[in-house]
């Protein structure tokens, strides 16, 4: 999903890079099975500047405050 939005996003707008970040919970870990309570995953997909360029994805990362985020 998120390597679809990006994608998307790269596509109609056509920007020098795209940088998406989506932090969810999945409703089977919450409801059935292990019943963690707070547990979320976050998944990341830079494009363009956002991967070629170190300093401009940590600091779109900073803005969006995921510390850790790996991009895929």
């Amino acid at each position: 999903m998120t390597a679809q939005i990006a994608s998307c996003i790269d596509d109609v707008l056509k920007p020098r890079g795209v940088g998406v970040v989506v932090d969810a919970v999945h409703q089977c870990m919450t409801t059935r099975g292990v019943h963690k309570r707070g547990v979320s995953m976050v998944t990341s997909r830079m494009t363009g500047v956002f991967r070629s360029d170190a300093r401009t994805r940590a600091e779109f990362l900073q803005f969006v405050d995921i510390r850790g985020a790996r991009a895929v």
